[in-house]
């Protein structure tokens, strides 16, 4: 699904359950015009900044890592740390694109535990 139309929907769910979610107010509440937000759900402008998409992932629930990738973004922070060792992600990446998530799991928590 695009990202606008994902954060539309996102946003429209929520509404349906508490109307502080209206188009109107979660921009006032991200800090962006109304009108904006509305090109962005209709995917009328593109994605915008990361500061924004973090902004508007806290204010709907939503993982900002998912929103970013959506929008086409890979966060700073991530940014940087592929750089230091471009070749050694990209080799994992591509090796763990066809991997289940029960894999991929486990190798992030050897990662995290320090189970080397």
């Amino acid at each position: 699904m695009p990202f606008g139309s994902y954060i539309r929907d996102l946003r429209e769910c929520r509404h349906s359950d508490d109307r502080s979610y209206s188009l109107r107010q979660v921009a006032q509440r991200v800090g962006i015009e109304p009108a904006y937000l509305s090109k962005i759900e209709r995917e009328v402008a593109s994605p915008p900044s990361e500061a924004t998409i973090r902004r508007i992932a806290d204010d709907l629930g939503e993982n900002p890592d998912l929103l970013l990738a959506m929008a086409g973004k890979v966060s700073k922070d991530l940014q940087e740390i592929i750089i230091r060792r471009a070749p050694l992600f990209a080799d994992l990446l591509r090796n763990l694109r066809e991997a289940p998530d029960h894999a991929v799991l486990r190798i992030v928590r050897e990662v995290r535990d320090g189970d080397w």
